[in-house]
C-alpha cells in the first residue's frame, strides 16, 4: 500500500479519513523486515497492531521493536522469536526484563527529555510508529489520549504512522491533539484500554508516607515519580493545601486529590491551576476523568522533565523510588549490579535544578530490605556495575519506612550516620562497623552499635501556633548531634544554668550521644523541629529518664531564647505525659533551681497530683501522673 499525499487545502478529512481506513491485517501488511517500528506507550499500546505484528513470524524477520516500556507480561509467551523481532526500551519493567531475558529484549539508558532528540536528529530512525487515538473532532483533530511522553515525537519522525482509532481513548487537553492529515493508516478499533490496578496498600508504603508528610509544604509543586504513583498510598496529602503537579505520569490517585482539593495548581509559578503530565495510566475510571477535561494537561515529556522547566517552579518537590544507596549518598536506580530494574529516569541534574527551585525537594524514596532477597537496600557501597542515577553532590532526601535522611552539604561521617539511623534495624550494627572499616565513621563509633533503636509509634505531633503556623514535634534521631550542638550553643547562659544546673561551656561528647543514642522508651526525648535550607532546625528539647524503683521518670526541657513565652515547654511537657501514661509511668519527677518559675509553671499545668519541697535552692517536684 503505497503512502498517499493530501493536499489539506485541496480536500477536507472527512474524504481522507474514509480513504484511509484499513483492517489490522491491511495496515501490518505494511511492516517491512529490518524496519524499526515504534509502539506507544504503556496502556495506549495499540493492541489490535502489536498482537497482529508479532504473528507475522513467518515474513517478517530483523524487526526492531522501540518503546518507552512494556506494560505487556510476555511470560507465557515462550516462541523463539529471537530472528523475528527485538523490542529496544527506554524503561526496563518486568515484561522488559523477562523479554530482555530471552535474548529478543536490549535497554537503552538515557533521560527521559533527551528520547525525542534521538528520533529527530535521525540517531534512531523510526521506519513506522503504530500508535492508538482517538476518533477525530469536528476539525480533523486526533488525540493521542492518555499518552503523549515521546509518542508524538514519534509521529513526528516516523515514516509511516499507523494508528487504532479508538473511542475508548479520552480526548485530552494540552499538546495531545494529532490531525488526520498526520496519519498515514487508520485501523479502526473497539479494544478496551489496558489497565493498571494500584498495588494494595502495605505498612510500609503507610510508614513511607507518613514520613514524606513532613517534608511536603502547602503551596508545593508535585513531581511524583512512576513507582510511586503506583506503590505508595497517597492519601496522606489530603490533609495538605494547594498543591500543584507537573510529573511524567498520572495515576488513579489523582482523581481524589483534585475533587478533594487538595491539588489545585494555584500557586504553581507555571502552568498555573494545571495538572501537567506526559501520560496515566490506571483503571477505565481514571481514563473517563480526564477526557476532555480541561484541568488536566498532557504534553510530551521532554517539556515536562527538561530539568530546567523544574527551577522555575516554585516549592518543586520531585518524589522517586530508588533501588539502593550506599553511604555516602550514591543513588542507585536502574540496576543493582549487572541486574536491570528500571530506568534512569531524570534523576541527574534534576537534584540539581530542584534546588535551585525556590524551597525545592528533591526526595528518594526506598523500603529499608528487599523483601525477596532479605538483603539490606542501603548499602556501605554500590555492587560493580549498579547504575549511579544520582552522584553523591546532588542528593538531597532519602526515605525509607524509619525515616527521613537529610544529606545536602553533609560529610561523609554525617550521611552515614543519617542512611543507617533509617536502615533496616537488622543490618544498622553490621553498617557501622563496616562505616568503620571504609573510615566513613570514628573507631569510637563502635561504641553505639548497639544503640541505635528504632522509634516506636506514637511518638510524634504537632503544634499551631495563632499565626497559623505549625512546629513539628519528633523522637531525636542520631543525625541530630550536630542540630543539638548547635542548640546549645544558641542559648543563653541562663537558660544552660536552669537546664543543666550548671554553667557549661561546652556540651561533652558523651552528654551528647547520651542525648541521641536512646531507646524511646525507658528514655524519650522529643524535639520541636522547624524546617530550614539545611534541614530540621531544633529549637526545643524535652526529655524523661525512668527511674525504674519508684517507676517515676525525671523530666527535663530546654527552649530555644528567640522561642521561649511561646507555650512550646507546656506543649511539650503535656505530650511527654501522654507518652508516660502508655508506657505505665507512675509519674515525673523535676529538680529545679527555686527561680526558674517558667519551668515550676509547666510542671503545675500537667494533670495531675503534685507535690513540691524546697532544699537549698532547689524545688523538688513530684507530679503523679
Amino acid at each position: 500500500m503505497k503512502k498517499i499525499e493530501y493536499d489539506r487545502s485541496a480536500m477536507d478529512w472527512v474524504s481522507k479519513y474514509q480513504v484511509e481506513l484499513n483492517t489490522v491485517e491491511q495496515a501490518i501488511a505494511e511492516i517491512r523486515s529490518g524496519w524499526r517500528v515504534f509502539l506507544a506507550t504503556g496502556c495506549a499500546r495499540p493492541q489490535s497492531l502489536v498482537n497482529e505484528l508479532l504473528v507475522r513470524e513467518d515474513r517478517l524477520f530483523d524487526v526492531e521493536l522501540v518503546q518507552l516500556f512494556d506494560p505487556i507480561d510476555m511470560s507465557h509467551e515462550k516462541r523463539d522469536m529471537s530472528e523475528q523481532f527485538r523490542f529496544n526500551t527506554f524503561m526496563m519493567t518486568r515484561a522488559s526484563k523477562e523479554i530482555t531475558e530471552r535474548g529478543v529484549g536490549r535497554y537503552t539508558p538515557i533521560g527521559l527529555h533527551e528520547i525525542s532528540s534521538l528520533f529527530s536528529t535521525g540517531k534512531i530512525p523510526l521506519d513506522a510508529a503504530l500508535v492508538q487515538v482517538s476518533p477525530p473532532d469536528q476539525r480533523g483533530m486526533c488525540s493521542l489520549g492518555i499518552s503523549v511522553d515521546i509518542v508524538k515525537s514519534a509521529c513526528e519522525n516516523a515514516g509511516l504512522v499507523i494508528a487504532e482509532i479508538n473511542p475508548a481513548m479520552p480526548f485530552t487537553h494540552g499538546e495531545s491533539q494529532i490531525s488526520i492529515y498526520d496519519l498515514d493508516i487508520l485501523v479502526p478499533v473497539e479494544n478496551h484500554l489496558l489497565e493498571v490496578l494500584p498495588n494494595s496498600d502495605s505498612e510500609i508504603g503507610r510508614k513511607i508516607a507518613g514520613h514524606l508528610d513532613g517534608l511536603i509544604e502547602n503551596g508545593s509543586t508535585l513531581q511524583i515519580g512512576i513507582g510511586v504513583w503506583s506503590e505508595l498510598p497517597l492519601d496522606f496529602l489530603y490533609a495538605k493545601s494547594d498543591l500543584g503537579i507537573h510529573t511524567e505520569m498520572l495515576g488513579n490517585a489523582i482523581i481524589d486529590l483534585i475533587e478533594r482539593g487538595v491539588v489545585t495548581g494555584d500557586r504553581k509559578s507555571v502552568d498555573r491551576g494545571k495538572v501537567v503530565a506526559s501520560f496515566c495510566m490506571g483503571t477505565r475510571e481514571l481514563y473517563e476523568y480526564v477526557h476532555e477535561n480541561p484541568k488536566i494537561v498532557f504534553r510530551p515529556i521532554e517539556s515536562i522533565t527538561e530539568p530546567t522547566m523544574l527551577a522555575r517552579q516554585n516549592k518543586m518537590v520531585t518524589i522517586n523510588s530508588a533501588m539502593e544507596i550506599d553511604l555516602t549518598g550514591q543513588v542507585c536506580r536502574d540496576s543493582v549490579g549487572f541486574n536491570f530494574l528500571s530506568s534512569m529516569g531524570e534523576r541527574f541534574p534534576v537534584g540539581r535544578e530542584v534546588g535551585r527551585s525556590d524551597r525545592g525537594k528533591s526526595i528518594f524514596v526506598l523500603p529499608s530490605m528487599d523483601l525477596q532477597t532479605g538483603l539490606s537496600r542501603i548499602v556501605t557501597s554500590l555492587d560493580a556495575g549498579s547504575g549511579i542515577v544520582t552522584n553523591r553532590t546532588e542528593v538531597q532526601y532519602v526515605v525509607t519506612e524509619y525515616g527521613s535522611a537529610y544529606l545536602h552539604g553533609k560529610s561523609i561521617q554525617e550521611r552515614a550516620l543519617a542512611l543507617i539511623s533509617i536502615a533496616h534495624p537488622d543490618f544498622r550494627a553490621e553498617l557501622i562497623q563496616k562505616a568503620i572499616d571504609a573510615r566513613y565513621l570514628q573507631p569510637e563509633m563502635e561504641a553505639v552499635k548497639g544503640k541505635l533503636f528504632v522509634e516506636p509509634q506514637g511518638l510524634r505531633t504537632t503544634m499551631a501556633f495563632d499565626d497559623g503556623t505549625h512546629m513539628r514535634f519528633r523522637p531525636i534521631h542520631p543525625t541530630d548531634e550536630p542540630r543539638m550542638k548547635e542548640l546549645f550553643y544558641a542559648l543563653s547562659e541562663g537558660t544552660i544554668y536552669y537546664r543543666f544546673g550548671k554553667q557549661m561551656k561546652k556540651l561533652p561528647q558523651k552528654q551528647l550521644q547520651d542525648f541521641v543514642y536512646i531507646d524511646h522508651r525507658h528514655e524519650v526525648s522529643i524535639v520541636g523541629i522547624v524546617p530550614q535550607a539545611y534541614g530540621d532546625e531544633i529549637v526545643a528539647l524535652g526529655c524523661y529518664y525512668l527511674d525504674a524503683k519508684t517507676n517515676r521518670a525525671e523530666l527535663a526541657l530546654v527552649v530555644r531564647d528567640t522561642w521561649q513565652n511561646k507555650g512550646i515547654g507546656t506543649f511539650l511537657a503535656k505530650h511527654l505525659a501522654q507518652l508516660a501514661r502508655r508506657q505505665g509511668i507512675r509519674g515525673f519527677t523535676a529538680e529545679i533551681h527555686f527561680s526558674n518559675n517558667a519551668m515550676r509553671k509547666v510542671m503545675y499545668k500537667l494533670e495531675g497530683k503534685m507535690h513540691e519541697s524546697l532544699n537549698d535552692y532547689i524545688a523538688s517536684i513530684v507530679v503523679d501522673l
